[in-house]
C-alpha cells in the first residue's frame, strides 16, 4: 500500500489516554442494573479494581481482564508490544500470573496494509511470549480507527489476591515505574520527542509488571493496583476510596522519566490529563503554589504504567528488593496511607 498514513494520525487519542474520563465512567456504571453476584466471584465491578477474580477451587482463582486502545506510537510492532504489556499488567496487579491471551483487533483495512497490521499482531505476540503465554485466539473487525489489545487470563491463589481495597492506615505507598508516558506520547505526535526520549518511553511501556505475584506473596503487602489512564492521582484515589482512607503523596519523591518536565514546558500535556482533573480534582488536595505542569503530570494518563503498592512499613525493604530483582530500579516510596478521621477519602500532596 502506497502513502500509508502514520498510525497516530488515524486516531483521535492514544494509549491509556483514550480511556473514558472517570466522572463519565462513574455515571455510566451507576446506571447498570444490579445482578446477582455468585459467591465465588471474589472481585467484580464493585471496587473498580484492575480485573475480575473468580474462585475455581481452594487453591486457584481465575483472573480475567481486557484492555485495548488506539496507537500511542507510530511503529506498529512497538504499538503491539505496548498494548499487550498494558493488558497483561492488570493480571499482575491482582497478584496473578498470566496463562493465556486473546487478541482484540480493529483496523481501518482500507488505510493500513496487511504488513502493518501483521506487525502489530507480532508485537503483541512478542510481549505475550516474554510473559511465557500464548495468544490463543481473538477477534477482529474493520474499524474507523486502529485498535489493539488483549483479553488476558491468569491464575492466583485465592488467599493471595491483592485488591485495590486493602490499604491500611500506616501503610507506605511504593511506585514501580516513573511517570511521563502520556506526555511523551503527546510529544511524539507533535514531533518533539527525540530518539533518546522514545527509547526511554518504549523501555518503560514494554516492561512487564512481573513483580506482582511476588509482591502479593508478602503478608505485609495489603493492596496493589497499576497506574494507567487515570494517572497517579486517580489510581491513588481509588486506593484511598477502597480503604476509606487518605493517600498522602510526597510529590518530590515521585519518579519522573528524564526529559518529561521539559516536554511539559514545551506544551506537551495531554487532553486526558485535564479531563482526569475535572473528574476527580475536588478529591485531591494540592499545596499552595503547586505548578500547573506538576498538576498535569500528577493526572497524566500512564500507558502501561507501574504497580502502586500499599505495604506495611516493615515490608518496605522486601518490596523494594522484589522490584529491584525484576529490573525496576526506579521503584520508590512516594507516600503513605492515613486514616480519613471522618473526612471523605481523598488524596493530599506534600
Amino acid at each position: 500500500m502506497t502513502d500509508e498514513p502514520a498510525l497516530m494520525s488515524l486516531a483521535h487519542g492514544g494509549g491509556c489516554g483514550c480511556k473514558i474520563a472517570p466522572g463519565v465512567l462513574s455515571e455510566l456504571l451507576a446506571k447498570m442494573p444490579g445482578l446477582p453476584v455468585p459467591p465465588d466471584l471474589l472481585i467484580g465491578t464493585a471496587s473498580s479494581d484492575d480485573a475480575a477474580v473468580y474462585r475455581l477451587n481452594d487453591s486457584q482463582a481465575l483472573v480475567a481482564t481486557t484492555d485495548f486502545f488506539m496507537p500511542v506510537v507510530n511503529d506498529p510492532y512497538d504499538f503491539g508490544r505496548i498494548a499487550a504489556t498494558n493488558a497483561l499488567s492488570d493480571v499482575y496487579a491482582m497478584g496473578g500470573r498470566p496463562i493465556l491471551a486473546l487478541a482484540l483487533l480493529g483496523m481501518p483495512i482500507a488505510k493500513l496494509s496487511t504488513n502493518t497490521i501483521g506487525r502489530i499482531l507480532e508485537g503483541g505476540a512478542a510481549a505475550c511470549a516474554a510473559a511465557g503465554i500464548p495468544v490463543a485466539g481473538g477477534h477482529s473487525i474493520d474499524s474507523v480507527e486502529p485498535i489493539y489489545g488483549l483479553v488476558a487470563l491468569g491464575l492466583v491463589h485465592p488467599d493471595r489476591v491483592r485488591a485495590n481495597t486493602g490499604a491500611r492506615p500506616g501503610d507506605l505507598l511504593i511506585l514501580g515505574k516513573p511517570l511521563g508516558t502520556g506526555v511523551m506520547s503527546a510529544a511524539l505526535k507533535k514531533g518533539l520527542l527525540d530518539a533518546g526520549g522514545y527509547a526511554r518511553m518504549i523501555d518503560t511501556t514494554t516492561r512487564l509488571n512481573t513483580p506482582g505475584p511476588d509482591l502479593a506473596a508478602l503478608d505485609g503487602v495489603h493492596a496493589l493496583t497499576d497506574v494507567t489512564g487515570f494517572g497517579l492521582a486517580g489510581h491513588a484515589l481509588e486506593l484511598a476510596r477502597g480503604a476509606g482512607c487518605r493517600a498522602v503523596l510526597d510529590w518530590g519523591a515521585v519518579p519522573v522519566m528524564d526529559g518529561v518536565r521539559a516536554l511539559l514546558a514545551a506544551g506537551c500535556a495531554t487532553g486526558a490529563s485535564g479531563r482526569n482533573w475535572q473528574s476527580y480534582g475536588t478529591s485531591v488536595l494540592l499545596p499552595d503554589g503547586f505548578a500547573e505542569d506538576d498538576r498535569a503530570l500528577l493526572t497524566d494518563p500512564q500507558t502501561s504504567g507501574g504497580l502502586l503498592v500499599s505495604t506495611a512499613p516493615e515490608a518496605e525493604d522486601a518490596v523494594l528488593e522484589i522490584f529491584a530483582r525484576h529490573g525496576f530500579e526506579a521503584a520508590r516510596r512516594i507516600g503513605r496511607i492515613e486514616a480519613a478521621d471522618g473526612a471523605a477519602p481523598g488524596v493530599a500532596l506534600t
